[in-house]
């Protein structure tokens, strides 16, 4: 723990190791989070003289992020994953359990300034949930007797590095594997099968291989690469998105487990494809536990010439790649806000165009794609356009990875083929009583018994990877609220639309929920996502509605069940709000009470 006295000293070395770059804002302030806990206001002054920037700007930047905390939040800091999995499995009963151990309240610090206790959207551990963050590390299978012995070790002020080595343990949980996770290909070989062709004819063998962005939007990889290559700019730059923040989503925790080289290559593939010299991996700060194996297989790359200067021999070859942490906004999932995060500023969406091939990065040209993305790129340059066109569908070419979870025996990550149908993912995984599938997350399709035959693939159900399997026990108005809340949570606030929009659809959910719902609250959902849908910034509005719509559509009995009557009805019971003021006043009449129509 550094103390004030010795925090100029802690700066100046970061300040230095950044290059005094306001860029790097955010890395030097989740680095000054990491080191005391808590970012202090003399922090942040002496950051903004020394970058001489408004301090304002960086109490902004540091306020965007939910894992950066402008005030003392506990020696240790404890979130309970609340993904609906999570749920599913007990989290709630037991952020209880350790509440009432630690005797504080969730959301609170305790007196002594030992522990604080809160939830946090999804930590990507959804297939060994329940899963928590402690100070950043993730535990995941949660038991009573875990939380127990948690609860334990944080008032014995143990430290974290003494606490037992399989609490921090996890699993891959590799249930199918296929092109990408078999794949055997040994450091070096893409990018020499790469140099043998020269940059332009690896656009184009891309182009061939029909790849598409594994994000779920699809766009043609090949496209992308050949418009940032042709692009004017004094420098370019690749940018790898791992920030998987969609709830349900964890397959790039495993690529960059199991296969991190692979996602090296692809990017370094990339910038030979598009003449880039930097490159960047932005990590999703609930990974914050790979930096140092990621970093060190940098370091190998580099040591054996496959990074930095004429890479493999190839004379102007120059390329290296630096790890950004995020620090907890969902938000930055979507490029144009990324590359806002990756600059040191709030990650607010961009308007578009121009679009991050032209004006990414420092609003240089910029390749941005996903890490199952460059996987397959990489491959599909080691195979052939032909023979990686050869698997999947004809819009839909290559492999995709299904992260499995929820109401299912062998949750993990599955590799097929696009193509595959919903019904055939189910019985793998042995959902035999799965009623509902959530495909790509809350933003995407809620996928019911009736349409279990359709395919995974652009032609039909596209998605990021999330697939969540939900049996008949399982109350999808409650799935589907859980989800709106996420949406309102992670609203960055730029746009009212959204802002304003997703807090009015979890008010009305939560109302529903209260049994004070009507119709008239249903129709009122609808026409909110038409203003959504119209006028949001970017795609977390446009898309929030989806899971009510969709849940509405299959499943309309789980709301109509909770609906009161067929009028409108107001949330709040103001006659009801009066019964303190009659009970003082000692009076009860019928004058003491407001009249239905003055309700």
């Amino acid at each position: 723990m550094t103390t004030t006295d010795d925090l100029p000293v802690f700066l100046d070395a970061l300040l230095a190791r950044h290059g005094n770059n306001p860029a790097e804002l955010l890395q030097m302030l989740c680095e000054t989070q990491h080191r005391r806990g808590w970012i202090a206001p003399q922090a942040l002054t002496y950051l903004a003289q020394r970058l001489d920037i408004p301090r304002a700007r960086i109490e902004g930047v540091a306020s965007f992020y939910s894992f950066l905390h402008l005030q003392p939040h506990g020696e240790y800091r404890v979130l309970f994953s609340d993904n609906i999995t999570d749920r599913m499995l007990g989290s709630q009963v037991l952020m209880e359990k350790m509440c009432q151990q630690l005797w504080l309240q969730p959301g609170k610090v305790s007196e002594d300034g030992l522990v604080s206790i809160n939830t946090t959207s999804c930590t990507g551990m959804c297939d060994q949930g329940p899963a928590m963050l402690v100070n950043g590390r993730a535990i995941t299978r949660l038991t009573h007797q875990r939380v127990q012995e948690i609860g334990s070790l944080i008032r014995n002020r143990t430290p974290l590095e003494d606490w037992p080595a399989d609490f921090f343990h996890v699993d891959d949980n590799i249930r199918r594997s296929g092109l990408i996770l078999d794949n055997t290909v040994a450091p070096g070989d893409v990018l020499r099968a790469a140099l043998a062709l020269g940059g332009k004819d690896v656009v184009e063998a891309v182009k061939d291989s029909g790849l598409r962005g594994r994000g779920g939007a699809g766009f043609p990889t090949g496209l992308k690469w050949e418009a940032c290559r042709n692009a004017q700019g004094t420098a370019k730059h690749v940018v790898c998105n791992a920030d998987e923040g969609e709830p349900g989503t964890f397959k790039d925790r495993v690529l960059l487990t199991r296969h991190a080289d692979l996602v090296f290559e692809g990017m370094t593939l990339c910038a030979l494809a598009v003449g880039a010299q930097r490159g960047f991996l932005y990590l999703r700060g609930e990974y914050r536990y790979l930096l140092e194996p990621l970093q060190a297989i940098l370091q190998r790359r580099r040591d054996n010439n496959m990074l930095g200067k004429n890479i493999l021999g190839q004379t102007g070859f120059d390329f290296d790649i630096a790890i950004h942490m995020g620090a907890g906004a969902y938000i930055c999932g979507e490029e144009s806000a990324l590359i806002e995060s990756l600059e040191g500023k709030r990650g607010v969406p961009r308007n578009r165009p121009p679009f991050p091939v032209t004006h990414g990065y420092l609003q240089q040209p910029t390749a941005l794609d996903n890490v199952e993305t460059f996987c397959s790129a990489a491959l599909a340059v080691q195979m052939g356009a032909e023979k990686f066109r050869a698997i999947g569908t004809p819009k839909s070419t290559g492999s995709k990875l299904i992260s499995v979870s929820g109401d299912c025996p062998r949750p993990g990550i599955y590799e097929y083929p696009f193509g595959v149908s919903v019904r055939e993912i189910l019985q793998d995984c042995g959902a035999i009583d799965a009623c509902a599938v959530q495909v790509s997350g809350p933003s995407g399709i809620c996928v019911a018994q009736s349409e279990f035959d359709r395919k995974l693939g652009f032609e039909d159900l596209p998605t990021a990877g999330a697939f969540m399997v939900f049996d008949d026990s399982r109350d999808l108005f409650e799935v589907a609220r859980n989800f709106v809340h996420f949406f309102a949570h992670e609203s960055c606030g730029f746009c009212t639309p959204c802002r304003v929009g997703t807090s009015m659809l979890k008010q009305t959910m939560d109302k529903i929920a209260a049994g004070h719902g009507t119709r008239h609250d249903l129709n009122e959902i609808e026409n909110l996502d038409k203003v959504l849908q119209t006028s949001s910034h970017c795609g977390l509005g446009r898309t929030s509605c989806n899971p009510v719509l969709h849940t509405l559509k299959h499943f309309r009995p789980a709301y109509e069940n909770r609906l009161k009557s067929l009028d409108f009805e107001p949330a709040f019971d103001l006659d009801g709000a009066l019964a303190r003021a009659r009970q003082m006043t000692g009076r009860d009449d019928v004058g003491a009470h407001l009249k239905p129509e003055d309700v």
